[in-house]
């Protein structure tokens, strides 16, 4: 499983690399979102730590189902999905790739949206105990993205984000009140931390039993 995830991971780099706007629009996208919000506020007034984390995690997952969505569609093209079905490989590999490729993009599109809301939120944003979090909640975005984003093609498109955000509002809600309490100082970050790591491990095992049914019956 692990050797055909990492063959489809090694294709899905070179891909999204060839082609630089699938790594352009996601950042673009979260950077008009954070600049967007910045002008809503009062002049001379700045905002609150809640108000930046938001503002950053709409951002991100914004980012997150984009890349999904643009993740499968690349296997659209000249049938190459139909081939993936028919290859001896396990579609939980399959599924294992997209997530992990989607975390690294996520990745790389947050590494823009931090300095960029630190500087139109005018919050300083640099905290390293917000890592354990932000990665806990990147790994549910994108494990709840790889199992969907199957759905998403086609005449499908919406019926992504009309189902992948119900879903991910758990983990929204940890990354804006956990990091919310970093940004401020406060202790308690662990429950939010917690929250994020079994919503992980639950999509974990259910993304495991069902994404051979969702990519096969979509």
């Amino acid at each position: 499983m692990l050797r055909s995830a990492a063959a489809v991971m090694a294709k899905d780099v070179r891909l999204v690399l060839a082609r630089g706007a699938h790594v352009a629009q996601p950042i673009l996208l979260g950077l008009l979102l954070v600049f967007g919000f910045s002008l809503s506020a009062p002049p001379g007034e700045r905002f609150s730590p809640q108000d930046a984390m938001a503002i950053f995690w709409l951002a991100s997952v914004f980012a997150s189902i984009l890349q999904s969505s643009t993740l499968f569609r690349l296997e659209e093209e000249n049938g190459v999905l139909t081939a993936l079905l028919l290859a001896p490989i396990a579609p939980q590999s399959f599924w294992l790739a997209k997530a992990v490729v989607g975390l690294a993009l996520l990745g790389m599109c947050q590494l823009v949206f931090f300095p960029a809301a630190a500087v139109f939120l005018g919050v300083a944003m640099g905290h390293w105990g917000m890592v354990p979090l932000i990665l806990a909640v990147d790994v549910g975005l994108c494990l709840v993205g790889a199992l969907l984003g199957a759905l998403s093609q086609g005449a499908r498109d919406t019926l992504l984000t009309v189902i992948v955000f119900p879903l991910q509002m758990p983990l929204i809600l940890a990354g804006i009140r956990g990091g919310a309490m970093v940004l401020a100082g406060d202790a308690g970050v662990g429950q939010w931390l917690g929250l994020a790591l079994a919503f992980d491990a639950v999509f974990f095992g259910v993304a495991l039993i069902l994404f051979p049914f969702v990519l096969r019956g979509r």
